[in-house]
Parts: C-alpha cells; structure tokens; sequence
C-alpha cells in the first residue's frame, strides 16, 4: 500500500471520462488500498481513480456517519431531491464552492472482487457519492458550483 500522488485541476485525465473495470484482480486490489490510504492522508471524504491518474472506474468514499466504501462500476440508478451546500475538492486545492446535489441516491456497484451490490444513500453521503462519481465522466464540482470562494 502507497499514498499516491492527487492529480490538480489542469490535468486533462481529470477531463476524460473513465474506462470499466473488467479484471477484479492484483492491480485493482493495489489500486483500491493506495486510494483508502491516499484519501486518509489528505483527509479527504473520497477520491476517484482518475484523481490519482488512473481512467478506471473506481471509487472510495470515507464519511465519518457511514464508514469507508470502495465503488467498482458504480451507476446511480434513482434519485430524489435535492440538497445545495459548500464542497470541496483534493484535485481543486484552496477553493470551495457551493453545488446542488440529490438528497437520496440508490447505487448500483461491484465490490473488489466483482460482486454486484446495491446501497441508498443520503444527505452527505449521497452528496460524496455524486461528487465521486462526477469524476469518473470527467466533470470537476467547479462545473456545477454556483459560487465558487477560495477556501
């Protein structure tokens, strides 16, 4: 396990849109354990694979109210309404901005070894997951904020 090195705005991978995950082996493991370290070091509430320059679609996420999470593949598959409050970003250092998101979001995602799950989540925790998941399509929470500050 390594910390990684967190790629800043201005990197084109933060702007493609990321490739599926098709073999759950070695690299994937290695991938997921760096990221959960990575994050825990920059003390982040998540991070995505294309933020430490790998165009894979993975994710973790670590909310204190619901504990770590690693996402394969993740797809939202509903959500309902909505929440507006200030965000952050590990790849948009000294900034911060106010962004819409959904309260509630159901997630679908495979685990580290492939196995498919479904997770609802709300109020924070959805509010991680969206911004995570933004990255994997190559859009950064500057895109959607409608007021940005330096932090």
């Amino acid at each position: 396990m390594a910390i990684r090195n967190v790629v800043q705005v201005g990197d084109e991978v933060l702007r493609q849109r990321c490739f599926e995950v098709e073999n759950f082996d070695e690299t994937l493991f290695r991938l997921l354990d760096d990221m959960k370290d990575t994050v825990k070091k920059e003390q982040g509430a998540g991070l995505a694979a294309p933020q430490v320059g790998v165009l894979r679609r993975v994710v973790v996420v670590d909310v204190e109210e619901e504990g770590y999470f690693e996402f394969v593949n993740p797809v939202i598959t509903s959500q309902k309404g909505e929440q507006s409050g200030w965000e952050g970003c590990l790849s948009v250092r000294g900034k911060s901005g106010i962004v819409s998101r959904p309260m509630k979001v159901t997630l679908a995602y495979q685990d580290r070894n492939g196995e498919k799950h479904v997770i609802k989540a709300k109020g924070f925790f959805a509010r991680a997951i969206c911004h995570e998941l933004d990255h994997l399509d190559g859009v950064l929470y500057i895109d959607k904020a409608s007021h940005i500050e330096k932090a």
